[in-house]
């Protein structure tokens, strides 16, 4: 497949490898709401978060809506949005990559763009998620307004590009409108209820679909010159044996139709490709809701309406699914999913995390009424943790940073030794069993006494049992290799087996 290149292409494939593992500092005087909740508002950079993630969540994330910056080459108050193309490809390289790595099997990453990058993007997204997953590049009517300023071609878009981490990824049908329900009805009173007419003829012709019908009155139809029926005769036969096939009230028509059963379609309608602004909503919508939740003023220079968010989480995800966006911006996706009952991650690097994140997801657990409220009948309730990104896991010389404490360091390991996280942690140094091989970790005297952290013979015995392969860190062993190799153990030493990026 096609690969793009760029200035420092090799240094940005690698990054993702190269950042650190860091510490999560809760602070609890930016938290709000219900203590017990899961949702997570992360102040700092996003590829080091993302990467802090990886041993809690990989492979957990139903939902990426992510929208990054654009390279329009102008300056936002709170984000620079003025990189040249290289320097964009790389920034955005090694995100995408832990983001594909953070997704479920049945996941889906969507990214907002304008022309601006958008090509560029779709090739890296192509290498890093695989041209066969690309699902759809949606056009999202992103001003209701085209204004006169423009010297060439007013610009009235934005792209979304949606790609599934596999095919086990199933996209959610759109409820029908009452306009789309209405298209059906039933003129013969077919007992099988509402139907829609649709043509048994294509602008097409095909010798084998080329005969004629008998219709009620008698006459023999054939298609027009130059088409054919769409179904071959056999088919039309069982149509006809099925009262599927209308010709109209008299019986004669000209053309006949195939009945489509309301009762037998879909329970939904396909989504598609074009995103009008009046169900995505638009720019000024976003910008409007802005300034009704910080009394007057916009606050974000680059908002993107509440609907648009909606309809990608309807499309991809359920209620209790984990969407995460690590360009929080002004909090849109985290505001959308916490209204639709789904957990939510957002990881924002600027001071606009504490002063204007925060605050709009406080409102939005207050219950404000803004945006989709309504349409979701949002009352209020629940809660988020704030965290910023602390000091990194191991130094540059690979030692283990003291603040480090059991829970944080046993999710890293069980990470590093198995690419899952680690969703049960219970005080036991046995962290659990991948593949038939268990884990273990003796750190911060996770047995009662610092002793503990060696591995001897008296702490094996104390060991919680298993009959298969044991992987066991500690800071040191008495055990030599005869006797490891008796034991089916392989021994892994801290903080030198630790990997810390």
């Amino acid at each position: 497949m096609p690969t793009l290149e760029w200035a420092n292409r090799k240094a940005a494939v690698r990054a993702a490898t190269r950042a650190p593992f860091r510490l999560l500092e809760h602070d609890p005087a930016l938290s709000f709401g219900d203590p017990d909740n899961e949702n997570m508002l992360i102040q700092g950079d996003n590829l080091e978060g993302a990467k802090t993630l990886m041993p809690y969540f990989a492979g957990r994330v139903k939902c990426f809506a992510i929208d990054g910056p654009y390279n329009t080459r102008s300056a936002f108050e709170h984000y620079d949005d003025n990189l040249e193309h290289s320097t964009w490809l790389s920034m955005m390289y090694p995100r995408l990559e832990l983001m594909r790595d953070l997704l479920a099997q049945d996941g889906s990453i969507w990214v907002c763009i304008d022309d601006n990058e958008a090509h560029y993007l779709k090739v890296i997204m192509d290498e890093i998620f695989g041209r066969k997953n690309f699902v759809a590049n949606v056009v999202w009517q992103s001003k209701d307004t085209p204004g006169n300023n423009s010297a060439e071609i007013a610009e009235t878009h934005n792209h979304v590009f949606a790609y599934r981490k596999s095919d086990a990824f199933r996209p959610h049908l759109l409820e029908r409108s009452e306009k789309q329900i209405a298209n059906y009805s039933n003129p013969d009173e077919d007992p099988r209820g509402p139907w829609l007419g649709t043509p048994l003829t294509r602008v097409e012709h095909r010798d084998r679909d080329y005969y004629p019908l008998t219709n009620p009155k008698g006459r023999e139809v054939y298609p027009p010159k130059g088409s054919s029926w769409r179904r071959p005769p056999d088919v039309m036969k069982r149509l006809a044996s099925e009262n599927r096939i209308w010709w109209g009230k008299s019986g004669n028509a000209e053309f006949p139709m195939e009945k489509k059963f309301l009762s037998e379609v879909k329970e939904g309608v396909v989504n598609q490709t074009w995103w009008p602004y009046e169900f995505a909503g638009s720019t000024r919508n976003a910008s409007a809701e802005l300034k009704k939740l910080f009394e007057g003023n916009k606050s974000f220079d680059t908002p993107k309406p509440e609907r648009l968010l909606h309809r990608i989480l309807n499309i991809a995800t359920n209620p209790g699914d984990i969407v995460c966006d690590p360009f929080l911006g002004s909090g849109t996706a985290a505001a959308v999913a916490h209204k639709m009952g789904r957990r939510w991650i957002g990881i924002e690097m600027g001071d606009h995390a504490v002063t204007h994140c925060a605050p709009r997801l406080r409102k939005v657990i207050e219950g404000e009424q803004g945006g989709i409220s309504d349409l979701v009948n949002w009352k209020g309730g629940g809660g988020f943790r704030f965290y910023r990104l602390g000091p990194a896991i191991t130094d540059d010389a690979g030692r283990i940073n003291p603040a480090i404490r059991f829970p944080t360091l046993a999710a890293h390991v069980w990470f590093s030794e198995t690419h899952t996280p680690l969703t049960k942690m219970g005080k036991s140094p046995l962290l659990g069993v991948h593949k038939g091989t268990a884990v273990y970790l003796l750190y911060n005297g996770i047995l009662g006494d610092k002793k503990s952290n060696t591995l001897t013979g008296r702490v094996l015995r104390d060991l919680p049992r298993h009959n298969g392969p044991r992987v066991i860190f500690s800071e040191c062993t008495s055990l030599g290799d005869e006797r490891l190799h008796r034991e089916n153990i392989i021994f892994k030493h801290i903080p030198y087996d630790i990997k810390g990026r």
